[in-house]
């Protein structure tokens, strides 16, 4: 049998279609008694656009509660440029989206961000925080806007009902799954989706499918990387020739005995040389483009 990490959009968003899962997840997450939660259904993803140039938002998962609460669900892997900034801007599109001109305020409903990061956004050891609107004494100004951070790389206290959730998203083989003992009927629920997911032939090509797409892109990430360094290294040892060029150049040595002294090549020595005359007014930096285009 295979096994899929959820920790990749596709198996995520395939786990969150299964009801009895995304209920007792938000029931976990919001501490929401699950027999309060009649439903938990999914809606569209975009969020709406007043005007065409404004940006388009697009959630992860999107769900109504029966009490036309909204929650967004993110699972987010890599840390973000603007992170905060982001999330901020979802949630902002997610509680106007739906009050057109002319609607009275009151339609607005609660809206919770939830998001689900595989990396420390602070060094707090708190792995699941709940922002809101307060003032300076802690007070609530309103709980219309809601943020849960729950990051999965930190220290789980164990006795809390969402420690399992964090286990499960964190699994990386079928035994992590079996290490998970628990009686709550979301877990073993989704439990289920998990092993069904590694048994399924077309999810698992998909997923070896991203698996060898993120290999790729790493190693081209790492080969890109390496050679900017490389890059990096040979124009600071060329700037660093220039600089003891221009230096000889004060002192009039000529450009054979500037290659003898530096045990250079007599070419480019002689190339710098020239540079650095006809263009008395360029800094190493600006020789060092023209030696590069040339």
């Amino acid at each position: 049998m295979g096994f899929v990490s959820l920790k990749y959009d596709f198996a995520f968003k395939h786990l969150m279609s299964n009801e009895e899962v995304r209920k007792y997840f938000i029931s976990d997450v919001l501490g929401i008694p699950v027999g309060e939660i009649r439903s938990v259904r999914l809606v569209s993803p975009f969020l709406w656009k007043r005007f065409m140039w404004q940006k388009q938002g697009i959630l992860d998962i999107h769900l109504l509660l029966n009490d036309e609460s909204k929650v967004n669900i993110e699972l987010q892997i890599r840390a973000k440029k603007y992170w905060d900034k982001r999330a901020m801007f979802y949630l902002a599109k997610m509680f106007t989206e739906e009050l057109v001109f002319g609607e009275d305020f009151s339609k607005l409903k609660k809206c919770v961000g939830i998001s689900i990061l595989d990396f420390d956004l602070n060094d707090s050891p708190e792995y699941h925080r709940v922002y809101r609107l307060r003032d300076k004494a802690g007070k609530d100004f309103t709980d219309i806007l809601e943020v849960h951070i729950i990051e999965l790389g930190k220290k789980l206290d164990g006795n809390r009902r969402l420690d399992d959730w964090i286990r499960l998203l964190n699994a990386e083989k079928e035994e992590d799954i079996a290490m998970i003992k628990t009686d709550n009927p979301g877990i073993l629920e989704a439990m289920r989706e998990v092993r069904i997911m590694g048994l399924g032939r077309s999810l698992r090509m998909l997923y070896e499918m991203r698996m060898k797409e993120i290999r790729d892109r790493k190693a081209e990430d790492d080969y890109v990387r390496d050679e900017g360094i490389a890059i990096g290294e040979a124009r600071g040892e060329r700037r660093k020739l220039i600089s003891q060029v221009r230096k000889k150049v004060s002192k009039n040595v000529s450009p054979e005995e500037t290659a003898a002294l530096l045990e250079e090549d007599t070419a480019l020595i002689g190339q710098i040389h020239g540079l650095i005359r006809a263009h008395p007014e360029w800094d190493d930096e600006r020789i060092c483009q023209e030696l590069e285009r040339g």
